[in-house]
């Protein structure tokens, strides 16, 4: 039962590190929006697939995320990401106790 949970531990480890990657990789989209990309880049072609099917359904479930033309599901997404690592690296020290 223990290497059962060793292998639990790395593999929520591996889960919160992904998503620390995604949080960089949201940054990253939201950054490069406010400037005029090259769409034909490969960097920005893809930040955009790995981040507007995210963002899309997000401003599809709220709709008032967009304010004043500012668009807020960055950020929501972002804080949402944050919270899930906080419960994994609960879930974490809850499993090593």
């Amino acid at each position: 039962m223990e290497y059962f949970m060793i292998i639990v531990v790395y593999l929520l480890r591996f889960l919160q590190t992904a998503l620390s990657i995604y949080v960089i990789i949201v940054v990253a989209s939201a950054l490069i929006s406010w400037v005029q990309p090259n769409p034909y880049n490969p960097i920005v072609r893809f930040l955009y697939r790995a981040t507007e099917p995210v963002l899309n359904k997000i401003r599809r479930a709220i709709p008032f995320i967009v304010i004043g033309g500012i668009d807020l599901s960055p950020v929501l997404l972002i804080l949402s990401a944050q919270i899930s690592k906080a419960m994994i690296g609960q879930v974490i020290i809850d499993l090593m106790i």
